[in-house]
C-alpha cells in the first residue's frame, strides 16, 4: 500500500460529463491469461477465479499476503529465509499480480474466502499467515472467518482501520465519482507514492518500480483496485479484532508515513497476543529495507512453540 492523494483536484470544465461517463462504465474488468504472463507462473482456479501462486518448500505451511497494488514478488527476500523449514504458499490477490480482476467483491472477507479455496485446492489444513499493508486487513478477516485454520498472524505495516483511509480512498466509495478518480489518477506519479513508501528511497529497487509500473497497466486493474478500495469498509469489521486470539507478531517501520506506527501501537493494544516490533530508519516496507533484523524476527517466531 502506498500514499494514494491525487494533486488538487481542480473542477474542471466537463467533469460532470465525465462522471456521467465513468457511471455508465468507463472501467473494464478481466479474466484469463495477461499480456506477459510468466512461462514459469502457476495457477489455480477457485470460486471462478484465476489465481496465481507459489508454492515451494516443506513444513508447517505459511501463506504470504502482498498489499495493495502489489504482487508475490513483494516476498522475493522473506521467501528464501522460511522455504528451508517451512511450506511457502504465496498469493497474488484477486484484482492484483497475475490473478484475475473479475467483476465482483473485492473485501477482505472475499479475499480471505479465496485464500482458504486456494489452500485446500493445494491441501493445505491451517496456516500461519503473513501479510503486509492492505493484505493485513485479509489476514485479520481469515483469522476472524477461519480461526481454526490460523495458527498465527504476522503482519507488516497494516492497513486496517476506517481512520487510515486517505479522502480519494472515501470518495471513491461514491458511484461515478470512485470510476472518474481511478480512471483519471490511479496510475498517477506511481514513483513518486512508492517513494513516499520507503525511508531511503535510494534503495528502492529498480525492478519493483518497474514491475508496480507495469503491473498498473495490465487489463482489469483500474477496476480492480476501485472495488478493493470501496472493499474497504474497515468501520464493519475493526470492532472484532479483538476477538482473535491467534499470536500475532507486529513488524513496524518507525518512519512509515503510509501506516504510522500509531496504528501498530493502537493494534498491539486490540489484538489480545500481539507483539509489536520497530524498525528504526525503515518505511512501509521492513522486508526490503529491514530485511535481515525482520527476517530473523519472522523466522524465530514462526518457529516459536504453539
Amino acid at each position: 500500500m502506498t500514499s494514494w492523494r491525487p494533486g488538487r483536484i481542480a473542477v474542471q470544465v466537463g467533469l460532470g460529463a465525465l462522471l456521467a461517463a465513468c457511471a455508465s462504465g468507463c472501467l473494464a474488468h478481466h479474466t484469463g491469461a495477461m499480456p506477459g504472463e510468466p512461462a514459469d507462473g502457476t495457477f489455480v482456479s477457485v470460486e471462478g477465479v484465476r489465481v496465481r501462486y507459489l508454492d515451494v518448500g516443506e513444513g508447517p505451511a505459511v501463506v504470504l499476503l502482498h498489499g495493495f497494488a502489489s504482487s508475490i514478488e513483494n516476498w522475493v527476500a522473506v521467501i528464501p529465509a522460511l522455504k528451508g523449514k517451512h511450506r511457502v504458499l504465496a498469493v497474488d490477490l484477486k484484482g492484483f499480480g497475475w490473478t484475475d480482476r473479475p467483476v465482483g467483491d473485492y473485501s477482505p472477507a472475499a479475499q480471505a474466502a479465496l485464500v482458504r479455496a486456494v489452500m485446500k485446492e493445494r491441501g493445505v489444513d491451517k496456516a500461519a499467515v503473513v501479510a503486509h499493508s492492505w493484505g493485513s486487513s485479509v489476514a485479520l478477516a481469515f483469522a476472524l472467518a477461519y480461526p481454526e485454520a490460523t495458527e498465527r498472524l504476522a503482519l507488516y505495516d497494516a492497513w486496517v482501520y476506517e481512520s487510515q483511509l486517505p479522502s480519494m480512498f472515501q470518495l471513491a466509495r461514491a458511484k461515478g465519482l470512485g470510476e472518474f478518480l481511478f480512471a483519471a489518477f490511479y496510475s498517477e506519479r506511481g514513483d513518486e507514492r512508492l517513494a513516499n513508501a520507503f525511508y531511503d528511497p535510494e534503495i528502492i529497487p529498480e525492478k519493483l518500480v518497474e514491475d508496480v509500473e507495469r503491473a498498473m497497466e495490465r487489463p482489469g486493474t483500474r477496476a480492480a483496485a476501485l472495488e478493493a478500495v470501496r472493499g474497504m469498509r474497515f468501520f464493519e469489521v475493526e470492532g472484532r479484532y479483538s476477538s482473535i486470539k491467534a499470536p500475532t507478531l507486529l513488524l513496524w517501520g518507525r518512519e512509515d508515513i503510509v501506516t504510522p506506527l500509531s496504528v501498530g501501537e493502537r493494534l498491539s493494544r486490540e489484538l489480545p497476543n500481539a507483539r509489536l516490533v520497530v524498525y528504526p530508519r525503515c518505511g512501509h516496507f521492513p522486508m526490503i529495507e529491514a530485511i535481515a533484523a525482520s527476517n530473523r524476527e519472522l523466522v524465530t517466531f514462526l518457529g516459536g512453540a504453539p
